[in-house]
């Protein structure tokens, strides 16, 4: 188990190191607002988990920019394939974020990164939460909590390593299905740029944390505080790794079992890159930090998480960062990704990498489906998907036939 002092000794290692590598009113759940982790203690899971308690599916994407998405709610069918006879919509048409929730078949939990909002905007946060439930016709409905969703933010605070673009910079949110309680979110005092954002979920023995890492670049890094110069991107990558790990750890102490979603700014193999791998020094140090930190076992001082997509779909090659600007297929990365310790049974897991669910983004969303169920216990069952969820013609996580 990681204990608070390993926990510091490997934060001031990496920090030592030298730089280098890579409504109608409706009856609403109680959620608690977001608080540091260290503000509140990590509370124990009840002692009888709910049986009952829905398999969770948990859809992740790197928006990369939530403007466009903001109060624009076009026609439903504007999402659907058209006939030459059918009109299109014309240039000022834009993505709607609701239409994502329903050709997803309403996912319990949805993680974005890199939302790109200001703390200070208060109206763009509003308009987020107005547009998430905001239905697109009249058979979109919202009498239910199953298809309305309480929003959460981790902003950047960071005023000497999140200036750019008026604040307008990293950020991540989580969209939480309001018949999904109880649920609280905290973010970390660890974290100042808006990275991470927990959310504990004590019916299911789940913690989920969303998360946007670090991504290693040779541009300084500066103390939060003093905006001193104390390192490169790359170092704040690492420490960034080990401080995730071990909020990890101490979770997986008290039982619970944990996943571990977001974009993680690293391709383990050369599967999961085209044409390759970056292999600058730097980029494979910080290779070889996050498999350590993740991927090994506890006997190496690692959290032996597994690779959600990999444990479910074998060698199969699908990626998740598809720039903009090239021919679809042109450079390509597996960067976003799904890990469970092993206290998760997970049931099926998939992305999404097609054009289409890229948006208008340079990332696909990736989805993992849970079992609920005891986060003492160990091992994999991969199964057939809940009633509700095959029952979408939808187990597969892409989009329905007709859409």
């Amino acid at each position: 188990m990681f204990t608070a002092s390993r926990a510091f000794a490997s934060t001031a290692a990496m920090s030592s190191r030298p730089a280098s590598l890579s409504p109608p009113p409706l009856k609403r759940r109680r959620v608690s607002p977001a608080t540091t982790s260290s503000a509140l203690p990590i509370p124990p899971r009840r002692s009888t988990l709910q049986a009952k308690a829905p398999n969770l599916r948990i859809y992740s994407w790197n928006i990369n920019g939530i403007a466009p998405y903001l109060d624009a709610q076009p026609a439903i069918t504007t999402f659907f394939p058209t006939s030459s006879t059918q009109r299109k919509p014309g240039p000022s048409s834009y993505p709607c974020l609701r239409a994502c929730l329903h050709r997803w078949s309403y996912p319990h939990i949805l993680f974005l990164q890199e939302i790109k909002i200001a703390p200070s905007d208060t109206s763009s946060l509003a308009s987020l939460r107005r547009t998430i439930n905001t239905p697109l016709s009249n058979d979109d409905s919202v009498s239910t909590s199953s298809r309305l969703y309480d929003a959460h933010f981790s902003l950047p605070r960071d005023k000497h390593n999140a200036t750019g673009f008026g604040g307008k910079v990293y950020g991540v949110c989580t969209f939480i299905r309001r018949d999904i309680a109880p649920a609280t979110t905290k973010t970390v005092d660890w974290d100042l740029e808006g990275r991470v954002l927990i959310t504990e979920l004590p019916d299911h023995g789940t913690v989920v944390v969303n998360v946007y890492a670090v991504n290693g670049t040779t541009n300084p890094y500066r103390d939060p505080a003093s905006g001193k110069v104390i390192g490169d991107r790359h170092m704040r990558k690492r420490r960034f790794h080990a401080e995730l790990r071990d909020e990890c750890a101490r979770y997986e102490g008290q039982g619970w079992g944990v996943v571990v979603a977001g974009d993680l700014n690293v391709a383990q193999t050369k599967a999961d890159s085209w044409p390759e791998l970056r292999v600058g020094k730097e980029h494979v140090r910080n290779r070889e930090d996050f498999k350590k930190c993740f991927m090994v076992g506890r006997e190496e001082e690692g959290l032996g998480m597994r690779d959600t997509f990999r444990e479910v779909r074998g060698e199969e090659r699908k990626f998740t960062y598809r720039p903009r600007g090239r021919v679809w297929g042109e450079g390509m990365d597996r960067v976003d990704l799904i890990l469970a310790s092993q206290g998760v049974r997970v049931r099926d897991a998939d992305t999404l990498d097609e054009e289409m669910e890229r948006g208008k983004s340079d990332h696909v969303p990736l989805w993992v489906q849970i079992e609920a169920g005891d986060g003492d216990k160990r091992g994999m069952e991969k199964g057939k998907s809940d009633d509700e969820f095959t029952a979408s013609g939808n187990e597969r996580g892409g989009h329905d036939e007709a859409s």
